[in-house]
């Protein structure tokens, strides 16, 4: 009898856990459609607002398919990339000490949207050596409350993750927080040491792929950065 009741518990951490990971996944799921509903209003009012003085200045937003899509203007590329996975924070996060999570601790369950700031030139011409860099990421719970990290602009949205709820608005505050910090972010000229020396072999491979690195910072890594 004792074995059937530890087994069942057993089934019943199961069942929960999945069930939790499931809401959170379409709370976060739900946030990336906000998102995306938010670039589409965003070209909409742009073409409507400079129809007639942004002729050489694309603003414009590509649906990638459920769990990706990218805003394009000027010569920055911005990549939103939703994970299919849930995660928690760790126990020694900011986070995981405010009475919200203490109150319940699955509110400190996550679905992770990414964004991403790519020059548009690296994907025109297949630079696949070239840099990018991550802005900012947006954490969504099964209550659609969010928490931000991110660079500069991005990261002042954040307030207190126990008052913080996702809605349309919110979204829309990401977006143009995210396009601020872009368009501040300018393409820095690379070290001179950096580049005075090229194979031959990297020379003729820079003529196809263009193999010489180009990003606004030297060095694409997906952590915080001094700037």
């Amino acid at each position: 009898m004792e074995d059937k009741r530890k087994t069942q518990e057993l089934f019943n951490d199961l069942i929960n856990k999945s069930n939790l990971k499931q809401e959170v996944y379409l709370k976060t799921l739900n946030t990336f459609e906000m998102l995306k509903a938010g670039m589409e209003d965003l070209v909409a009012k742009f073409e409507a607002q400079n129809s007639g003085k942004a002729k050489n200045t694309p603003f414009k937003f590509k649906d990638r398919g459920a769990f990706e899509a990218e805003m394009k203007f000027g010569g920055d590329t911005l990549v939103f990339m939703m994970h299919t996975n849930v995660f928690e924070f760790p126990r020694m996060h900011e986070v995981m000490k405010t009475p919200y999570i203490k109150e319940d601790p699955s509110r400190s369950y996550c679905g992770i949207i990414n964004i991403f700031n790519f020059l548009s030139d690296s994907f025109k011409y297949n630079r696949v050596n070239d840099m990018g860099y991550l802005i900012g990421r947006v954490f969504i719970n099964k209550e659609m409350h969010y928490f931000i990290e991110g660079k500069r602009e991005i990261g002042f949205l954040y307030k207190s993750f126990g008052n913080s709820v996702m809605d349309r608005e919110v979204a829309c505050d990401i977006l143009e927080s995210a396009i601020k910090y872009t368009i501040n972010f300018d393409l820095l000229t690379p070290a001179y040491d950096n580049l005075k020396e090229v194979t031959v072999h990297e020379f003729i491979s820079a003529l196809d792929s263009m193999r010489i690195q180009t990003g606004k910072r030297l060095g694409f890594k997906f952590q915080a950065d001094i700037e």
